[in-house]
C-alpha cells in the first residue's frame, strides 16, 4: 500500500492555483472562458465610471487578434507602497488574490469585483501583461509575464494632467484552447455595457478589421429593451413602456427595470448587478418574476376580466414578456467568480416590493396598455388549455385504439411516429421470444406467425376474415385490408418479414407475400413491405465471425478465408431455425437497421408478377407441375 504522509501535500504559492485551476476562477479555458479575461478588465473601468470617477473606455483588439488593451480615464490605480508588502499597490492587486479597493464601501459604493481576484487572474493566465498609470502628474508602467513581475514599476517621467488604468494583456495560449479573440462577441457585450451604464462612452477600436465603434447610450436600459425587442423581431403589444430608474446612489441598493409584454411565444428576461450579466438569475430575478405575477393578476381580479372556466397562471402572465433588470448593490453575494447568479436574499424582497407596487400603478393609469396585457394573458391562457385539451384527448384515443385494436401476441414500440416505426413478423413462438428481447422496443414491434398462414390466393373472403393469423396482421397494421384498405393509417413504415433461412421459411415467406399482394397492394406500391435476410450459417475464423446467406455464400467466405491463410480453422454453425439464435446474435445479424440485409418488394412486370402468383399459388396444380419439374435440377438444394 503506498504511503501518504505530508510530504505529499502540495502549497500552491501566489498565483500557481489559478494556472493550475483556472475553471474555478473563469469557469473554463474555452472562448467563454477567454473572454471573461476581457470582461474582467474592462467591468473595473466600468466600476470607477458608475462611481461617477470615469466616463469613458477604451478597448483595441490589436492585429494580431489575440492581445488587448483596455484604458479608462478613472482615478488610476494606486501606485505608492502597500503597508504590510512595502511594494507597489499595482503589484499588489496584479499578484496576489483577494486583493483590491472594493472589499469596504469606501472608495466603491457599488462594484461588480468584489472578491480581489479578477485583475490578479488576467495576470496569472496571460503569457504577458502590461499596466500604465496615470496619476498624480506622472505615468508609470510594470510588465509582468504570467502573474510574475520582470521589472519593477517604473515612472517614465512622463508628466501629465490625465488620470486612469491602461492594461494590455496576451492570454496563455499554453492554458486555452484558442487565444483568438471574436470581435463580434466582443462588440455586442461593449454595446450592452453603454445600455446599462447611461452615459458611459465605450470606444472599440479593431485593429484586425481596421474600425473603430464608439457606443453611448443616454437611454440606459429602455433603450436596451427596444433593442432586444427589434433583435427578435416581435412586435410589442403596448407602446408604453414601464420602466424604474433610480439616479441616486444614496442607499446601498440602486435599481432599473424595464419591461414590455410583445407579440412574443416567449420570454425574454436580461438581469444584471453591478454590471455583471447574471445568466443564471437568482433572487433579483425571482423578486421581478414575483411583482409581475402579483400586480398582473392583482389587476385583472380587480377588473374582473377572467372569464370563468379559464385558468391563469405564471407562465402565462409572463409569456411575450421582455424585461431587464439593472441592479446596483454594495454588497452582492455571487455564486462562483464567474458571477452568474445572485444570492442575495434581500434582493428579492426589495425588488418584489418595488416593483409590484409602481407596476399596479402602472397598470391602472394606462388603460389601454393594462387592456392589451390583459388580452395578451387571456390568449397565453386559452392557447394553454387548448393545447393541453387537444395532446391529452390524443394521448386517451392512442391509448384507447392501441387497447380495442390491437392483437395481444404483439409486442408493440413506444413510438406514435409510423415514420420511425418498423413491425417484424416473425415465424415461431422461439424466433418471435428471441426478437422481442433483442429488438430496440422504442421503433420495433414484433408479432410471431403460428405455422403457415392461409394461403390468400385460394381461400374465399370469409376464411380470410376468419384467419387468426392475418386478422392479426391487420389488426397490427391498422390500415384495413381489400377495398376498405387505407393505407395514410398504416402504423409502421417497415413491414419486415423474418422467416427462418429454410425451405420452411421460404414457404411462410411467399404466403405472406401473396396476402399482401392480393389484399394489400398499396403497401408494396408505396415500398413498405420488406423480407429480411438472417443468416444460415455462423462461421469463427480465429477472432473473427462471419454470417453466410446460404450455401453459396458460406463457400466463398470459406474460400477467401483460406486463400488468405490455409491453415486456418474455421469452425461452422448452421442454424436450424431463427429460435435457436440467441437474442444479441439475432439484433446483430437481423435486426440492428445498420448491420442487417433487408430486401424491398416491388412490382417491376405486372404482368409476369400476376401470372406468377396465380400459378405458383393458385387452385391450378399444372402450373405447379411444369415449375417443378423445369427446376429439378436445384432440388438437391432444399432442404427437406
Amino acid at each position: 500500500m503506498s504511503s501518504y504522509s505530508g510530504s505529499d501535500i502540495i502549497v500552491l504559492e501566489g498565483l500557481e492555483a489559478v494556472r493550475k485551476r483556472p475553471g474555478m476562477y473563469i469557469g473554463g479555458t474555452g472562448k467563454p472562458g477567454l473572454h471573461h479575461l476581457l470582461w474582467e478588465i474592462v467591468d473595473n473601468g466600468v466600476d470607477e465610471a458608475v462611481n461617477g470617477y470615469a466616463d469613458c473606455i477604451n478597448v483595441t483588439l490589436h492585429k494580431d487578434g489575440k492581445s488587448i488593451t483596455v484604458q479608462d480615464n478613472g482615478r488610476g490605480i494606486p501606485v505608492d507602497p502597500h503597508p504590510k508588502k512595502n511594494i507597489p499597490a499595482l503589484e499588489v492587486i496584479l499578484t496576489t488574490l483577494h486583493s483590491g479597493g472594493k472589499f469596504e464601501g469606501d472608495q466603491y459604493i457599488t462594484s461588480g469585483g468584489l472578491h480581489g481576484v479578477g485583475a490578479s487572474v488576467v495576470n496569472a493566465l496571460s503569457v504577458e501583461l502590461v499596466a500604465r498609470v496615470q496619476r498624480d502628474g506622472s505615468t508609470y508602467e510594470q510588465r509582468f509575464e504570467r502573474g510574475i513581475p520582470v521589472s519593477q514599476l517604473i515612472d517614465l517621467e512622463k508628466r501629465t494632467r490625465s488620470t486612469g488604468t491602461q492594461i494590455y494583456f496576451a492570454p496563455d495560449p499554453e492554458i486555452f484552447e484558442s487565444t483568438q479573440f471574436d470581435s463580434k462577441r466582443i462588440l455586442e457585450e461593449l454595446e450592452i455595457k453603454t445600455y446599462l451604464n447611461r452615459g458611459l462612452r465605450i470606444i472599440f477600436r479593431d485593429e484586425t478589421q481596421g474600425e473603430t465603434v464608439e457606443f453611448v447610450h443616454d437611454g440606459g436600459i429602455v433603450d436596451y429593451l427596444g433593442h432586444l425587442i427589434e433583435e427578435n423581431k416581435t412586435p410589442p403589444v403596448h407602446p408604453e413602456v414601464f420602466s424604474i430608474i433610480q439616479d441616486t446612489l444614496e442607499s446601498s441598493v440602486r435599481l432599473e427595470i424595464a419591461l414590455q409584454w410583445t407579440e412574443s411565444t416567449k420570454e425574454c428576461i436580461k438581469s444584471y448587478v453591478n454590471g455583471i450579466p447574471t445568466c443564471d438569475g437568482g433572487t433579483h430575478e425571482q423578486g421581478f418574476k414575483d411583482a409581475v405575477r402579483t400586480a398582473v393578476r392583482s389587476w385583472m381580479d380587480t377588473h374582473k376580466v377572467i372569464p370563468r372556466g379559464v385558468d391563469v397562471t405564471s407562465d402565462d402572465i409572463r409569456e411575450g414578456l421582455f424585461g431587464v433588470i439593472n441592479m446596483f448593490m454594495s454588497d452582492p453575494q455571487f455564486q462562483g467568480q464567474t458571477k452568474d447568479k445572485l444570492n442575495n436574499p434581500s434582493a428579492r424582497s426589495y425588488v418584489n416590493s418595488l416593483v409590484r407596487v409602481a407596476l399596479e400603478q402602472f397598470l391602472n393609469t394606462h388603460p389601454s396598455a393594462s387592456d392589451a396585457i390583459g388580452a395578451r394573458v387571456l390568449q397565453s391562457a386559452r392557447a394553454r388549455q387548448a393545447s393541453r385539451a387537444a395532446a391529452k384527448s390524443a394521448r386517451s384515443k392512442a391509448r384507447q385504439k392501441r387497447r380495442l385494436t390491437l392483437p395481444g401476441k404483439l409486442a408493440d414500440c413506444s413510438s406514435m411516429d409510423p415514420a420511425e416505426g418498423e413491425l417484424f413478423i416473425v415465424e415461431g413462438d422461439s424466433a418471435g421470444g428471441s426478437a422481442k428481447q433483442g429488438r430496440d422496443r422504442k421503433t420495433q414491434a414484433v408479432l410471431p406467425l403460428r405455422g403457415k398462414v392461409l394461403n390468400a390466393e385460394q381461400a374465399t373472403a370469409s376464411k380470410l376474415r376468419n384467419n387468426t393469423e392475418l386478422s392479426n396482421v391487420t389488426q397490427a397494421l391498422g390500415c384495413g385490408m381489400g377495398a376498405n384498405i387505407e393505407p395514410d393509417k398504416l402504423r409502421y413504415h417497415k413491414v419486415i418479414l423474418l422467416m427462418d433461412a429454410d425451405s420452411d421459411g421460404h414457404h411462410i415467406a411467399t404466403l405472406m407475400l401473396t396476402f399482401f399482394y392480393r389484399y394489400m397492394r398499396p403497401l408494396i406500391d408505396r415500398g413498405h413491405i420488406f423480407v429480411a435476410e438472417p443468416p444460415l450459417y455462423r462461421l469463427d475464423a480465429g477472432k473473427k465471425t462471419y454470417w453466410a446467406l446460404d450455401e453459396a455464400e458460406k463457400s466463398e467466405i470459406e474460400e477467401r478465408l483460406r486463400k488468405s491463410n490455409s491453415r486456418i480453422k474455421i469452425d461452422v454453425q448452421r442454424f436450424k431455425g431463427l429460435g435457436e439464435m440467441m437474442p444479441q446474435t439475432l439484433k446483430e445479424t437481423t435486426l440492428d437497421p445498420a448491420k442487417r440485409r433487408l430486401l424491398k418488394v416491388t412490382i417491376n412486370e405486372k404482368t409476369l408478377t400476376e401470372n406468377t402468383i396465380a400459378g405458383l399459388m393458385g387452385r391450378d396444380a399444372s402450373v405447379r407441375y411444369r415449375f417443378i419439374m423445369e427446376n429439378a435440377q436445384m432440388a438437391e438444394d432444399l432442404d427437406v
